[in-house]
């Protein structure tokens, strides 16, 4: 056996690329495959919806029978983006003394100029926007203010 031709003999090269590449290109189908399997796919392409709302808070000038406060109102209006169905989105408060947010809420689609009355909001109380995704499992919040105190 000569050394030299050892040496410069390059042949076995390219059969450990191809087998590098062959490698590679499996773990990619079987992530992607595997995704749409175990319905990763689904969840991944449904984000939260693009949309502006704008929080207009008035004084009720009445005392509440819940807990003898002062309670305001908040009319929560859709500025512009994407139409929303209304059985998606929430309208939360953070309560913190005990009284809910009770209104009609929105109808059916919420579009652009949509807007909807709320009811025992308390001073400093956080008012958010939820949208839940149709497909089930997560939900965003996509807007929220804080009443003046």
């Amino acid at each position: 056996m000569d050394f030299k031709e050892l040496l410069t003999e390059d042949r076995a090269v390219s059969p450990v690329i191809g087998v590098i590449l062959m490698v590679a290109i499996t773990v990619i189908l079987a992530a992607v495959i595997g995704t749409f399997v175990l319905g990763l796919g689904d969840q991944v392409s449904e984000s939260a919806p693009q949309a502006s709302f704008s929080f207009d808070f008035s004084s009720n000038d009445a005392d509440d029978t819940f807990d003898g406060e002062v309670d305001d109102n908040v009319t929560v209006t859709h500025e512009g983006g994407e139409t929303l169905e209304a059985s998606n989105i929430g309208i939360e408060g953070d309560n913190s003394t005990g009284g809910d947010l009770s209104g009609p809420g929105f109808s059916d689609t919420i579009s652009s100029g949509s807007s909807a009355e709320y009811e025992h909001v308390n001073s400093g109380e956080t008012i958010r926007v939820i949208w839940t995704n149709p497909a089930g499992g997560s939900t965003n919040t996509i807007a929220r203010a804080t009443a003046p105190q």
